[in-house]
């Protein structure tokens, strides 16, 4: 039985990537969607490409501007009068591999008001809605928030953060909201980006043998989980951080 049906949900970064591909699962599943993006032209792409699947509705929205954070939830509430899930899935991996030493404020400061400030923006607003419909939050983090490759300190601090903002959020909302964490791993997601930006990944051997499932993930294997925690299903899970990375955080590399 589908408890989500009719249901609404706002996905951040809703259009692109994982987000996108979490967009597709939850319209499937009967849900009302909102994607809150960036990235206009990404945004009205997805909202022309999905427009028979379901009912979905594009808010442009930077999550680090709270004014913009308090627009796309209040604008939820007048399209559907309800909020019962929160997706907090967009992120920026920006400025990429810079050695701490050479790694400005500036570029610190955006990873993580956009990661970490950005979603706790959306929860702040979205919270006294999903109280009334005993709703669940989702944030989506990372494995780079337990474990690093060099020079990635904002964004593996960033997705740290979102943990424990996880379980901040689960004890704080005891009995009201549920707060849980999905944490992916490699996640081949290049399909689900604006079309001009589509490409194909070119995996060796060597890459799907890193995962004990045998393969690279998808959009889809992250929608699934977001889908089983925001249900009815998952009613005794909260303040958890769930890895989905086909096993390869447990699987011992040597080179």
């Amino acid at each position: 039985m589908n408890d989500l049906k009719g249901k609404v949900v706002i996905v951040t970064g809703g259009a692109q990537g994982i987000g996108k591909g979490i967009t597709r699962h939850f319209l499937g599943l009967g849900m009302r969607v909102v994607m809150a993006e960036m990235d206009e032209e990404a945004g009205l792409e997805t909202l022309d490409e999905y427009k028979d699947l379901g009912e979905l509705k594009f808010v442009r929205t930077d999550i680090s501007i709270e004014a913009e954070g308090k627009n796309a939830v209040e604008r939820t509430i007048e399209y559907f009068g309800s909020l019962y899930a929160l997706i907090n899935n967009a992120g920026i991996p920006y400025p990429g591999t810079v050695p701490p030493e050479e790694l400005s404020l500036e570029s610190w400061n955006r990873v993580i008001g956009v990661n970490l400030t950005g979603s706790f923006i959306m929860a702040k607003h979205s919270i006294p809605h999903l109280k009334k419909t005993r709703g669940s939050i989702v944030n989506i983090s990372s494995t780079r928030g337990l474990m690093s490759e060099p020079c990635n300190e904002a964004y593996s601090s960033s997705k740290g953060g979102i943990i424990a903002l996880t379980h901040a959020l689960a004890n704080s909302l005891s009995g009201k909201v549920r707060a849980n964490c999905i944490s992916p791993g490699w996640i081949i997601a290049e399909g689900w980006h604006k079309r001009k930006h589509r490409k194909k990944t070119e995996l060796t051997q060597a890459d799907l043998d890193q995962h004990p499932a045998g393969r690279i993930g998808k959009p889809e294997d992250i929608a699934e989980m977001a889908a089983f925690l925001i249900s009815e299903k998952a009613g005794f899970i909260t303040g958890q951080n769930f890895v989905v990375d086909g096993g390869m955080t447990k699987k011992m590399i040597y080179i």
